[in-house]
Parts: structure tokens; C-alpha cells; sequence
């Protein structure tokens, strides 16, 4: 068995193909399940997660809402014993709980949930844009889930909305889209917060429906940034724009609709204190990593 070929289901770790999953499980049938993104980085003093009680923190408040048992200890140990299986000094890691068994019915008193943890290595969902000159973003005809429907956390059935909105973005030529609501107040991408330069001001677009971002959080720290309301007018007219994400890290859009962005001078150094972050070499990332022990 590969070491890689490998996750963490309840308290064991297993084979994929040992994990399984029932053709009538729940959250198959539903979309009933809550998951997160992290990231695992190679650092001077060994393999470190990034971040991971903030994340796990925002993954209970799913699981709460959709009335599911989580236990932020049990993943974290789990996060813990798969990297230490797996050996992968850098990784994506996806922590999922799902309700598995209890029956069909929209119930889910009955429901028993399943909890796992995969690792695999990554690069950006985003591919190589930097060597493209840039995101291509599109201005989605698509809207986003209202969170006064469905609470923005990463619920697994509502990511079908940024699925739609990002086939129409592919279909169009595009890399991501851009949701916008009724009122021309910019919302987020499909996988990533939005942040602006104008003037050499950082600005974190704020919209009560787009997912409260753990890198949005960090790339504030680190830049000293504002967040508010952004228009896509204003938007249209910023300096520089670029995304963040646990996946996509920090990327800079080189193409808004139809207009060309160059990634500047901002988005560039932010960038690269994001890098030394992640990577344990910078004083602010010292509390923001998990080591992960050889045992």
C-alpha cells in the first residue's frame, strides 16, 4: 500500500480503498456533510500545518448547523497520525465529516455521521497562473447562496452554486468567477476572498455572504489591510486585484473581464510575506503552525 494511498475514517488509519462508502450514505444523496482545507508545509523544523484550530473551529460551526457530532480533538489527532503515516512533508489536507447512515429521509436526528481525513500533494486549483500572466476572472451572471438560505461555511452541497458559476467562467475562457449580488456589491470567487490595491491601500472585500476566510485573515494580518463593501464598479477600477485561499494561497488576477491587470508591486510582496508565513520564517507565523512530529 502506498504511503500516500492512505486516510484517517474514525480513529484508524486505512487504505481509500479500505474506507469505502455506502451508495446510500446521506451526504451522497444530500450534500449533508462539512469539510475544510488546510495546508501542510515543509519547515526548518520539519512538516507543520498551517493554521489548523482556526480551521477546525469554523468546521464545528458547520457541523453545528447541520446538527452533526464533531470533535475538534479527534480530527486534529487524526490531521496528526495521517501526515505522520503518510510521510508528506507538503500537503493538501481535508478533513470531511459526513452523515453516512439512519436512512433517506430529510431527517437527520436518525443520521450517524462519519468523520475522515485525507492528505495528498498539492498545487494550486488555480494551475500555474503566474506563468499566464495572472487569474482569469469572470464576472458570474451566477449568484451566490444567500447565507439568510444556507450559513457560508464550506456545507458540502452548496458548493453545486460555485460549481455553476465556475463552469460558466471555464466555458467563457476564463480561470474563476467573480459573484456579484443584486445590488453590484462584489461577493467572493467560488473558492477564494477577494482583496483589492488601490493607491497602495489593501482592501479585503466584505459581504455578509461570502466565506469568512482563514487566508483572507492572515493576508489582513500581514498587510495591515481594511476590509468594507467593494461595488464591482469600484472593483473594476482597483490597481491591482488578487485572490486568497488555502488552495489558491495569495494569486493575482491578470485579467478582470475584459480588462488587463499586470500583478503588481503589492500583490507581490504580499505574496512572498505569505510564503515566509506558511513557512515558519517570519515571527508573526510562530503560533499559526502545527508541527507534525516523526512520532
Amino acid at each position: 500500500m502506498s504511503r500516500e494511498n492512505v486516510v484517517w475514517v474514525d480513529g484508524v488509519v486505512c487504505s481509500m480503498e479500505a474506507a469505502g462508502v455506502s451508495p446510500v450514505a446521506h451526504g451522497l444523496h444530500y450534500g449533508t456533510g462539512v469539510f475544510e482545507g488546510v495546508r501542510c508545509y515543509a519547515t526548518s523544523q520539519g512538516p507543520a500545518v498551517f493554521r489548523l484550530p482556526e480551521h477546525l473551529a469554523r468546521m464545528k460551526r458547520g457541523a453545528d448547523a447541520l446538527a452533526m457530532p464533531f470533535d475538534e480533538a479527534a480530527v486534529t489527532g487524526g490531521v496528526v497520525d495521517l501526515l505522520r503515516a503518510n510521510g508528506l512533508s507538503e500537503a493538501y489536507v481535508r478533513p470531511l465529516s459526513y452523515y453516512e447512515s439512519g436512512g433517506l429521509s430529510l431527517d437527520v436526528a436518525p443520521l450517524h455521521a462519519r468523520h475522515l481525513v485525507a492528505a495528498m500533494p498539492w498545487k494550486s486549483h488555480l494551475g500555474s497562473t503566474e506563468e499566464r500572466g495572472g487569474v482569469r476572472l469572470h464576472t458570474s451572471s451566477v449568484r451566490r447562496t444567500a447565507a439568510s438560505a444556507v450559513p457560508p461555511l464550506k456545507l458540502c452541497g452548496n458548493y453545486v452554486n460555485a460549481i455553476l458559476a465556475k463552469l460558466e467562467a471555464t466555458r467563457a475562457g476564463y480561470d474563476e468567477a467573480l459573484f456579484v449580488d443584486e445590488q453590484g456589491y462584489v461577493c467572493e470567487a467560488t473558492g477564494e476572498n477577494v482583496f483589492f490595491v488601490k493607491d497602495k491601500q489593501v482592501i479585503a472585500v466584505a459581504h455578509p455572504d461570502a466565506l469568512p476566510g482563514i487566508t483572507r485573515a492572515t493576508v489582513l494580518d500581514l498587510s495591515g489591510g481594511v476590509e468594507r463593501a467593494v461595488t464591482l464598479e469600484e472593483l473594476r477600477d482597483a490597481d491591482e486585484i488578487f485572490l486568497t485561499g488555502t488552495s489558491a494561497e495569495l494569486a493575482a488576477v491578470g485579467t478582470f473581464d475584459a480588462r488587463r491587470l499586470a500583478p503588481g508591486p503589492v500583490t507581490r510582496e504580499l505574496a512572498r510575506l505569505y510564503q515566509a508565513a506558511v513557512h515558519g520564517e517570519s515571527e508573526l507565523s510562530r503560533g499559526w503552525l502545527l508541527p507534525i512530529s516523526a512520532s
